[in-house]
């Protein structure tokens, strides 16, 4: 009983909302009101972007109350949320992924691999960046993003 007295006065824990960005929004996301579903696709990552994105949908920080939803098909998605460079494998399954995905849709190249190839540039099995095989709408810079 002590166990749910504790939790009780605790109640829920997690941070507060993030302020709202300055930037100019890309068009796509004007017509993306409300909640947004997110399609994730690792094209070749390291996964340190795999556990930023998996503690931002966490108990802590808790990505679905602010109305985004990640989703396991990419015809149920209105974001498709890349990390990691392209490898030559992954290249042809990104841009399936990338026409499955129903238009309105917006592109976020995260990570450092996903804008510029980072370390893994001018590998042997690398495609290069993500907005060389489909093109971005936002690329989240840091290794691995905050």
């Amino acid at each position: 009983m002590s166990l749910w007295r504790k939790i009780l006065r605790t109640g829920r824990v997690a941070e507060p909302a993030p302020p709202l960005p300055t930037a100019d929004r890309p068009a796509q996301a004007a017509a993306l009101s409300g909640s947004v579903q997110i399609r994730h696709v690792d094209a070749g990552s390291c996964n340190g972007c795999e556990v930023e994105i998996g503690s931002a949908f966490g108990p802590v920080y808790d990505g679905e109350r602010y109305g985004a939803r990640l989703v396991a098909s990419p015809r149920h998605a209105d974001v498709l949320l890349v990390t990691g460079v392209v490898t030559r494998n992954m290249a042809e399954p990104l841009r399936r992924t990338f026409d499955a995905v129903p238009a309105p849709k917006l592109v976020v190249a995260v990570g450092d691999c996903a804008r510029n190839c980072g370390v893994f540039a001018g590998a042997y099995g690398v495609a290069g960046a993500v907005r060389d095989v489909v093109p971005v709408d936002v690329e989240i810079a840091g290794c691995p993003p905050r």
